[in-house]
């Protein structure tokens, strides 16, 4: 009984920070920590470690794949002793760092809310360029066809009608669920050669928005019609949907959390 109090009055006396970071995952497999391979969150504790001279663990809003980069990112860690000057370690994480990943802030928070778990929403950009350039082609998907966005539109809406995207599900994952509530789905036009698709949804699978691009592609492209699209969403089988497009074009663009936890935002986006 005294080990299980102990235990109790430790955990509480944790304090929990949020981080908000952005990362360029040219050179990572992805955010989560791999046996043998480099990883986003491998490399921020290490660098935590060194910053805080302790070791904490960190927690990540969720995952994303080898080569898909996140111009915002939310984090998490315990540590049981409160940081005296967040400035200090938030400086010093910046130069232990590499350059292709930056912590923007670093902020307490109340020690229920949680990087992962308590997201409400979630946005993903993609970025294609139906033009040749050559500073860009690591940040965005370049297509050699001519693609019919308002077909990509059309076909696009429907997944605010749906909520299981099995067909979108990476195969053997292992999540309890594949429904997920899309609240917008749409590609826009932001350069005279440039488009962007932005999903937003509660949660996301693993691979989920890079077959949607890839199926949604074969739809401009015309290997696939409106309906097939339809067809593919409610055959909750992902070898009906499409190739997965290139990872280097997508980007984690927001996450957002309830107010009311001491998590105050200094980075979303506008």
């Amino acid at each position: 009984m005294q080990n299980a109090v102990h235990h109790y009055l430790f955990y509480y006396s944790m304090v929990r920070y949020f981080l908000e970071l952005a990362y360029d995952g040219t050179n990572y497999h992805g955010w989560q920590i791999q046996p043998n391979a480099a990883s986003v969150q491998a490399t921020i504790n290490d660098a935590l470690h060194k910053a805080l001279r302790r070791q904490v663990y960190i927690i990540g809003a969720g995952r994303t794949d080898t080569g898909v980069h996140a111009s915002y990112y939310v984090a998490h860690f315990e540590t049981d002793e409160p940081i005296e000057d967040v400035g200090f370690v938030l400086h010093r994480l910046n130069v232990i760092l590499p350059p292709d990943v930056a912590v923007y802030s670093l902020q307490s928070v109340a020690p229920d809310l949680h990087s992962r778990f308590s997201a409400q929403k979630r946005t993903y950009k993609y970025y294609l360029s139906t033009r040749k350039i050559p500073f860009t082609r690591n940040y965005c998907y370049r297509p050699n066809f001519k693609l019919d966005f308002a077909l990509m539109n059309e076909a696009a809406s429907h997944l605010l009608s749906y909520h299981d995207f099995t067909s979108f599900a990476r195969l053997h994952a292992d999540t309890a669920t594949n429904e997920c509530t899309v609240t917008r789905a749409e590609w826009t036009q932001t350069g005279c050669d440039e488009w962007v698709f932005t999903i937003s949804a509660n949660r996301f699978l693993r691979n989920m928005v890079r077959a949607i691009v890839g199926t949604l592609i074969d739809v401009g492209r015309g290997r696939l019609t409106v309906g097939d699209f339809v067809t593919i969403i409610e055959a909750k089988n992902r070898c009906k949907a499409s190739t997965s497009a290139p990872a280097q074009a997508l980007f984690l663009h927001d996450i957002e959390y309830p107010e009311g936890f001491g998590f105050v935002p200094q980075k979303r986006p506008q």
